[in-house]
């Protein structure tokens, strides 16, 4: 198989990034907090979950968004479409769904007993006789733009977004055509509250130079490349509003005693997936450069969600803010539905595996927070594969301009 020449230097490749170090000053200013939350939260494009999780008529998430101040349902109506709207009853402005899922065959706000259907029409008003000038037919839910790609689903909280969902991702459409999201639906999910900046737990998550030592007891060897030590990336591009990166995968470490018995008994489930999704009929963007020593693919799309596949299973990674210095950091884990006890073994060995490392980033966020609060530092100082947080910050500093 034909693998492309690492190069010298990623960074390199984007002079318009540069190589000095980048200021902490954004993770503990209030002001570029309310600017984030002004020209990024409520403009850009946000993933909110999958449609799996509402697959019925009447089905809805509830996601309450702090940063932009806003709390959004998204409901699948009768006629099978997902659509979004504002958490919000068009009467005196309370909160219509108060859990985070569930179904329903209409909206009534528990205040008044204003009905709504899943389509976002006003249908039912008690007392509707002693309103003035009243036209129901004309009451409709505050909506939300909401789209989908590959069966994620995104909202725009403008009131006209600048771009479509696939304006956004752009380039990104084609790459992934033909993964199996919709085979892998066993879900797992985390999540943590923190007190560190949203940033801190982003930039956590789009660059490996922390794993060999961070993550050298849950994932012993997994990223070393023994002929050249210093590489942990096989392939990176960036683009206008996302950036991919292919991480190397170490196939002569040995396998613990329970990781070998959990893949030689899960062959209805990651196993098989691997086994038949061949890089003959590979989506163009799953190991772009066909590398035989890739472990998995990074896709990073701004401002709040990533995105990492492997052969047969996805993980996602969101990470909301709530004030200058506290957020919410939500992990899921998409796995082939178990069929026999060796696929929930399979199963439950990976997300065990993955908790524990979950728990060792975890470890250091709200202490990076503590240390950047301090005044220590006044810059961050970024080698060459993390470029990803550099381009990060070019993006930010583009939608607060």
């Amino acid at each position: 198989m034909a693998t492309t020449a690492i190069p010298d230097r990623y960074t390199l490749e984007y002079p318009d990034l540069g190589t000095g170090p980048l200021p902490v000053h954004p993770y503990v200013s209030p002001e570029v907090y309310q600017q984030e939350c002004e020209k990024i939260f409520k403009r850009t494009w946000l993933n909110i979950g999958r449609a799996e999780e509402i697959p019925n008529a009447g089905d809805y998430l509830v996601r309450d968004i702090e940063a932009a101040n806003a709390s959004v349902v998204i409901i699948r109506g009768k006629d099978g479409k997902i659509r979004g709207f504002h958490n919000v009853c068009m009467h005196r402005g309370n909160k219509l769904i108060w859990d985070d899922c569930g179904s329903c065959g209409a909206v009534k706000c528990k205040y008044h007993g204003w009905i709504y259907s899943t389509n976002g029409q006003l249908i039912g008003v008690p007392e509707e006789d002693m309103f003035f000038n009243f036209e129901k037919s004309k009451i409709h839910l505050a909506p939300v733009a909401t789209e989908l790609w590959e069966g994620f689903i995104f909202i725009n909280l403008a009131d006209k977004p600048e771009q479509s969902l696939n304006e956004y991702l752009g380039e990104l459409l084609p790459q992934l055509k033909g993964f199996p999201f919709d085979k892998l639906t066993a879900c797992y999910s985390y999540k943590a509250d923190l007190q560190c900046n949203w940033k801190i737990v982003v930039d956590s998550q789009q660059e490996g130079y922390h794993a060999k030592t961070l993550h050298h007891r849950s994932l012993p060897g997994f990223l070393r490349n023994e002929q050249n030590p210093s590489k942990h990336v096989v392939h990176l591009k960036l683009y206008p509003n996302w950036g991919v990166i292919s991480y190397f995968g170490n196939r002569k470490r040995t396998p613990t005693p329970v990781e070998t018995m959990a893949f030689k008994f899960g062959q209805a489930g990651v196993t098989k997936f691997a086994k038949d999704f061949s890089p003959e009929n590979m989506p163009v963007g799953l190991n772009p450069t066909r590398d035989p020593n890739w472990a998995f693919d990074e896709y990073v799309i701004f401002p709040n969600f990533h995105l990492l596949l492997f052969m047969g299973m996805y993980i996602t990674h969101s990470v909301w803010p709530v004030s200058v210095d506290q957020c919410v950091w939500e992990a899921r884990l998409y796995l082939p539905k178990p069929v026999d006890a060796g696929g929930w073994f399979t199963n439950e060995y990976t997300r065990c595996m993955l908790r524990d490392a979950w728990l060792e980033d975890g470890s250091t966020l709200e202490a990076s927070q503590v240390g950047i609060a301090s005044g220590i530092i006044n810059d961050f100082i970024l080698q060459d594969q993390e470029v990803m947080i550099r381009h990060f910050h070019k993006l930010l500093n583009q939608y607060i301009r």
